[in-house]
């Protein structure tokens, strides 16, 4: 993921690299939970900006005219001198859950 010094993470990685990662995807109208957890340790590695256009073309569509300002100035200031920097997360565990439930219906 993209992270620089603007954010805690940054600086909480530096200090201490064992991290977790969770990500949820919840749908309260169906009762749908699922959950993936992912332990290890992460390290920052040089931003690199061919890959990260790549990543913001995945989630932000092709056309960076309608990116917020903030994405477009990941490629285009010099990485080195804002901070930018890739999070790596070599895993040691990886969990999957299906937490789902039965909604109650309406």
């Amino acid at each position: 993921m993209l992270t620089g010094p603007w954010v805690r993470l940054f600086d909480r990685v530096k200090e201490d690299p064992n991290v977790a990662l969770v990500v949820d995807e919840c749908d309260v109208a169906t009762g749908r939970v699922q959950q993936v957890i992912a332990r290890g340790w992460a390290e920052l590695v040089p931003f690199d900006v061919p890959r990260g256009r790549r990543k913001l073309v995945r989630y932000l569509g092709a056309d960076e005219a309608l990116w917020d300002e903030r994405f477009v100035g990941y490629l285009y200031d010099e990485p080195d001198e804002r901070g930018t920097m890739w999070l790596r997360l070599r895993s040691t565990s990886l969990t999957a859950k299906d937490l789902s439930y039965s909604a109650a219906s309406s």
